[in-house]
């Protein structure tokens, strides 16, 4: 490599033909980074091993854990940290943030509209069977309209970065999408770890994530108070997020609920507590929402509350995210979002989809079905890194399952070219040197009544394993604390 740095670190790293996110192809630091090259250059690898090693206690301490579900032992793991930030430049930010704007703008035009007039699918635009299909419909909600027409309140849209650096939205998750707790935790961490890195590089701060959660939540409140009953309602502590749930609750003032911990009388959603039964307001959902009212959704559910739904049809308690958005996480939906956008706003997009083919469709069909080795297959409705093929790294038997898998239900899979995801430096574990990892990007969206927020990063998760695609905690990924960078900083 051309670039020669004092940190023999640095002086053996390769991006390997990726875009990488620090490194130029010829080896040097991308100059909207200097500074942190240059600090990274005249750190001694051992004095960054050692504040690596004081970040994970510190993150253990925090008890910044997860579940994987269907491990025998049911023991939480601290997610994989990884010290070296990821920066993303003022310029790069502000095309993902227009874009994320406008993306959950669209998608929640598209929700409101298929519970509502379903305009797109009478112009056909979006066709019937891809909603009525998703196993994200929920037809119950068929009328509902939430306060201020919101129905995603919070959302986390994945992106990832192909060869040349730019942006697509990889897919949308509009439910319940978690993973903003390490957001917060990680930076908690870093700037104990680096204080004087981020003084001089100014980076933009994600702090006030909880308050633009509790304003957000606030904003949809039925009752005219200037301090609305927050809950937030979770699973139990078996849940993989509950650590979370349980992080988020404390951070916004709210109380942290189960469904045996509410009940419905005289007409409202009700809190018990030691004092009684007190009124609740707002309820952030972090349960799927299927299992929010047995009266309503699925009657064997001992999760929600049974007459939930009826006092959110009287306006008298709100619902954060609404059930319903479901329908739009579904993968083969998420195809149509370029054309929502142009449908409902008139706009392109400015954050493209990665090309996607759908299985639905014969002539797409065929082609998946003849390039199998070289594309990734994942199921439509899959998520946490399962259900997947990735072509070039299956095997013939693995090809010939999924083959079967397709033909057996088109409408259950989409297929998506083997995108060269960029890649960052990492610190490896048992050895005196970096490497490039692949990455995956994660911002949080908050949409209020005024106006739609997105946190300044979001969670960057890593695929830790060398050479693989997949970054999902349950498949052994870990994260890096997200730098969005101010416009002018530093050296500039």
């Amino acid at each position: 490599m051309p670039a020669h740095f004092e940190n023999a670190l640095l002086n053996h790293y390769d991006p390997e033909g990726f875009y990488d996110e620090l490194f130029t192809s010829s080896g040097e630091v991308r100059s909207d980074f200097a500074l942190l090259g240059d600090w990274l250059n005249r750190m001694p690898a051992e004095e960054l091993r050692r504040r690596q090693e004081a970040a994970e206690r510190s993150l253990m301490r925090m008890g910044i854990t997860f579940q994987v579900y269907g491990e025998a032992s049911k023991t939480e793991r601290v997610l994989p940290f990884d010290i070296l930030p990821r920066a993303i430049s003022a310029d790069e930010w502000k095309q993902v943030d227009e874009g994320l704007r406008q993306r959950i703008t669209a998608l929640n035009l598209f929700i409101q509209d298929v519970y509502g007039e379903k305009k797109i699918i009478k112009d056909k635009v979006v066709p019937d069977w891809v909603v009525y299909s998703s196993s994200g419909y929920m037809q119950p909600c068929e009328g509902l309209t939430p306060p201020h027409g919101i129905w995603c309140h919070i959302s986390g849209s994945d992106l990832v970065r192909d060869e040349q650096g730019a942006f697509h939205v990889l897919e949308d998750n509009l439910r319940c999408p978690s993973g903003v707790s390490y957001v917060l935790a990680n930076r908690l961490v870093m700037k104990r770890t680096f204080p004087e890195l981020f003084t001089q590089m100014r980076v933009r701060p994600v702090s006030d994530y909880p308050d633009m959660l509790q304003q957000t939540l606030c904003d949809v409140s039925p009752r005219p108070t200037s301090s609305p009953s927050l809950v937030v309602l979770t699973p139990g502590i078996y849940n993989s997020a509950y650590f979370e749930h349980a992080f988020l609750a404390q951070q916004i003032g709210a109380e942290l609920v189960e469904g045996r911990d509410l009940v419905v009388s005289e007409g409202y959603v009700c809190m018990k507590t030691t004092q009684g039964l007190k009124r609740v307001d707002v309820i952030y959902r972090r349960i799927n929402a299927e299992y929010l009212d047995p009266g309503m959704f699925r009657p064997d559910s001992m999760l929600g509350v049974r007459g939930l739904m009826d006092v959110f049809r009287a306006g008298r308690v709100a619902i954060a995210n609404m059930p319903g958005p479901g329908v739009a996480d579904d993968k083969v939906v998420y195809a149509f979002v370029p054309e929502m956008i142009r449908y409902y706003l008139k706009e392109d997009p400015i954050l493209p989809n990665v090309p996607t083919w759908l299985c639905s469709r014969e002539d797409e069909r065929a082609h998946v079905l003849e390039n199998l080795e070289k594309l990734v297959v994942k199921e439509a409705d899959g998520a946490g890194g399962y259900g997947m093929l990735i072509g070039p790294k299956s095997t013939e038997k693995e090809r010939e399952e999924f083959r079967a898998r397709i033909q057996a239900n088109p409408r259950g899979y989409i297929a998506q070219p083997t995108l060269a995801l960029s890649r960052a430096p990492v610190l490896l574990e048992d050895e005196e040197k970096m490497e490039g990892r692949h990455l995956d990007l994660r911002p949080f969206v908050l949409y209020g009544k005024d106006r739609i927020r997105v946190l300044p990063g979001g969670l960057t998760r890593v695929a830790m394993k060398k050479g693989s695609l997949v970054v999902n905690s349950s498949q052994g990924g870990g994260s890096k604390d997200t730098w969005v960078l101010h416009k002018q900083w530093g050296m500039s």
